[in-house]
């Protein structure tokens, strides 16, 4: 057992636990968790989802609509980052001197209840490769439970409770929450200019990264990230470097275009292990499938019993994921929302071939758009014709002045929509046969590319 911290042995004392706004996406995964291990559980939520019904087919009670009554028998509230200070269910158990945790905070105290926890982090890639290992684990037995930012296929979820002592976990830098939890091993994928509205400076965000991989004892880095490996410089961990450089100890060889992805030579230590070949486009998932490989064949997992898994991975929910062709175009959807994601993105999109490749962007948060305007500019050039949404604000007030008319103006074929109907209409007339239409963004800008599908389908 790892050493726990001071909050952590509220969760030694207690057996009934409720959720609030349970049916989300990260509170969906603890659930099952938490279940698995005997706590009695119940929860509450606003909206019927695929995940509150996978929640309520496990027998937990689940209330609709937030009511101080809900917390009855309560000996602790879990809550998300979403939920308010004035939620009526977390005033009531303030109020009563019933513990609250959130639930990044929990999330942190279930990692020292495993002994193999690998946390993988990074501004790039980490659902995907999450959910590559998770994929990688479950297919050759290993049982693992795993925490993922995206829906994998596979389980349909964004988590699953295993039966071993291994767990799998995205590890997300955003306002340091990364920071709460105990890894074993450590996946750093890159590092680049992200949340500095939180960060304030690139030392700063390369710090916290550093903080991560100083708690474990094995850290997997991208030798060819030059911040990555400054994060790693001098800590007490084994290191173990991937990339496509000569110097990394796993690297990615003889690399060619293959009908659905890049196919590779698997390279340790100079020696050939095996070929693979990605189901899922682009030549940086080259990368996060070297890096999935390389933690999972240190573990013990047979070379072949990897490649079988990493070629039926076809992709995390929002990763590039294909939903279909439409009146003769294809539809493609992505949670790309940062300069470099976009540019991974298009850049694989190209690759491709469709006539044209039309990008429909909802940009997420004013900071982030306003540091990165030029970036954002840049990378949407890579699209024939681009979309874009009014911003989404998330959690910010517009104090920066930026709108979406800034990007367009910086762009040669951009256009604005407002309103998911608007938009389909907008995609509808635009796209032709042949074309592919990706939706991006981390908000809620899918919901367009259901609308279309509904439309056409």
């Amino acid at each position: 057992m790892k050493q726990l911290r001071d909050e952590d042995k509220i969760i030694e004392g207690v057996r009934r636990i409720h959720m609030i706004g349970i049916g989300g996406s990260g509170m969906c995964p603890l659930a099952e968790i938490l279940h698995s291990k005997g706590y009695e559980l119940t929860g509450s939520d606003n909206n019927e989802s695929d995940p509150l019904a996978r929640i309520r087919n496990l027998g937990i009670k689940v209330f609709m609509g937030h009511s101080a009554d809900n917390i009855k028998g309560a000996q602790l509230v879990v809550y998300s980052a979403a939920i308010s200070d004035d939620n009526p269910e977390l005033k009531a158990a303030r109020e009563q001197g019933i513990p609250t945790m959130e639930r990044s905070h929990m999330l942190g105290a279930l990692t020292r209840h495993f002994d193999n926890v690998i946390g993988v982090c990074g501004t790039h890639g980490k659902t995907t490769v999450t959910s590559m290992i998770t994929q990688i684990l479950i297919l050759n037995k290993m049982d693992p439970t795993a925490v993922i930012g995206g829906k994998l296929p596979l389980i349909n979820s964004n988590g699953i409770a295993g039966g071993s002592e291994t767990m799998v976990c995205e590890s997300c830098e955003f306002v340091d929450t990364f920071l709460q939890l105990s890894p074993d091993i450590a996946v750093l994928l890159n590092i680049d200019n992200d949340h500095l509205d939180y960060f304030k400076t690139m030392e700063n965000l390369t710090l916290s990264f550093r903080k991560f991989l100083a708690m474990a004892g094995r850290a997997y880095i991208n030798g060819d990230d030059e911040r990555a490996k400054k994060a790693a410089e001098d800590i007490n961990a084994d290191i173990v470097t991937f990339g496509f450089g000569e110097k990394n100890i796993y690297r990615a060889e003889n690399i060619k275009r293959g009908k659905f992805g890049f196919l590779f030579d698997v390279i340790k230590n100079g020696e050939k292990i095996i070929s693979i070949e990605m189901h899922i486009p682009g030549r940086h998932n080259v990368l996060n499938g070297l890096a999935a490989f390389a933690v999972c064949y240190d573990m013990g997992v047979p070379a072949e019993g990897i490649k079988d898994a990493v070629q039926k991975f076809t992709g995390a929910g929002r990763r590039f994921e294909f939903l279909g062709e439409y009146g003769g175009f294809m539809l493609a959807d992505d949670y790309a929302h940062h300069p470099t994601e976009i540019r991974a993105t298009l850049s694989a999109a190209k690759e491709l071939d469709y006539n044209r490749v039309i990008a429909v962007f909802q940009p997420f948060t004013f900071s982030r758009t306003a540091l990165l305007k030029d970036e954002f500019i840049s990378a949407l050039s890579l699209a024939d014709k681009v979309i874009l949404t009014p911003i989404m604000g998330s959690r910010e007030v517009n104090t920066y002045g930026i709108s979406s008319e800034d990007l367009a103006k910086g762009l040669k074929d951009a256009v604005i929509a407002d309103g998911f109907e608007n938009i389909a209409d907008t995609v509808i007339k635009t796209a032709g046969k042949g074309d592919l239409v990706i939706t991006m963004g981390g908000g809620d800008i899918y919901k367009a590319a259901h609308i279309i599908q509904k439309r056409l389908g």
